[in-house]
């Protein structure tokens, strides 16, 4: 086919998945220079692709859109006159189908069922079945009918200029110079949050056997509490980092020696930064789901305590049976590599 000319992107959240989504963007922009490539998204998800240099123009929809005719009546003018020529559903839901329906392209990508699923694949013209199992090169199996195939396509992120200021300024307060460990305790999901009291023993095992910092990121007042709960158990070494926009944390990580959390947008955020990762997976797979690329850790429990799919956002077994050992291992190993290289 010939190279087209416009393409849209639907992936409207969460974050993580958005970050998922990014190499794929980045291929076709590699692929076709001289096309247009929009992006669908949702909330502050948006903020993570703002001034990418795959991305050249965002539609931003507020959450719960699809349940407002008046927004689905101005998004469907604005893709339509964007004149798609090729769509690529990378969420497989419902909203994501029908956006990509609105577009009116003629060419509409998306995954096959079970991938996709409350009927979205009725919107293709090109249902993708991969083989593929994490997720970054699931998405980017659908740019087979488009000629483009897997390659070692990365997430080439853009650098914030005002949050790299701010973060560079509290920075320099504090009273050490050395680069931080970050902990990211928060989760979406319960059931993929580390007990808070672990982090806590962790940061303090840390600083006593190797004198290095911890710094203890959060989002939302509820994920506040939960950090400064740790702050203060884990004492002396332990720092409470300040309210940060997705932009400044990913600045943020950008200075940071390791980036320690479960599965969720901020980890994959750290990892598409490039800071080496630790990440903390229980209830879903981090074949499928981890950070992705090979400077990564992941620390799984036994496949005995880990939940059926069904039951992944219920589950309370499968984080609690991470220890603390276990963490500080993979920490240490995290060290010596960023120390050798």
């Amino acid at each position: 086919m010939n190279a087209p000319r416009s393409i849209v992107i639907v992936k409207l959240s969460a974050i993580g998945d958005v970050i998922h989504g990014i190499p794929t963007a980045v291929a076709l922009k590699q692929s076709f220079p001289d096309s247009t490539i929009s992006w669908v998204v949702e909330g502050r998800s948006a903020d993570v692709l703002a001034g990418h240099c795959a991305v050249d123009h965002l539609f931003r929809l507020p959450r719960g859109w699809l349940k407002s005719f008046q927004q689905v009546l101005h998004l469907r003018q604005q893709l339509k006159s964007f004149q798609a020529d090729v769509v690529i559903d990378l969420q497989g839901l419902l909203k994501s189908s029908v956006a990509t329906f609105l577009t009116g392209s003629r060419l509409r990508i998306g995954h096959a069922k079970p991938e996709s699923r409350e009927g979205a694949w009725i919107a293709y013209t090109d249902s993708i079945v991969s083989d593929s199992v994490h997720v970054v090169d699931r998405n980017l199996d659908l740019l087979h009918p488009l000629g483009v195939r897997k390659t070692a396509y990365g997430f080439d992120m853009p650098t914030w200029p005002v949050s790299q200021q701010r973060i560079g300024k509290w920075l320099s307060q504090l009273q050490s110079q050395a680069p931080p460990i970050i902990i990211n305790p928060g989760a979406g999901w319960t059931s993929k949050r580390w007990p808070p009291d672990r982090f806590a023993t962790f940061a303090k095992a840390l600083w006593q056997k190797h004198r290095v910092e911890s710094l203890v990121v959060w989002g939302g007042s509820s994920e506040q509490k939960i950090a400064k709960d740790i702050v203060e158990k884990a004492g002396r070494g332990t720092t409470l980092a300040p309210a940060t926009t997705l932009q400044d944390l990913g600045e943020l990580c950008r200075k940071a020696r390791l980036f320690i959390s479960g599965d969720t947008g901020p980890l994959h955020l750290a990892a598409a930064v490039g800071t080496p990762c630790v990440g903390l997976f229980g209830p879903v797979p981090a074949a499928r789901n981890g950070p992705y690329g090979n400077r990564h850790i992941v620390i799984e429990p036994p496949l005995a305590v880990r939940p059926h799919w069904k039951d992944r956002k219920t589950d309370t077994k499968s984080m609690a049976a991470i220890t603390v050992e276990q963490v500080l291992a993979a920490v240490e190993s995290g060290l010596r590599r960023t120390n050798a290289a």
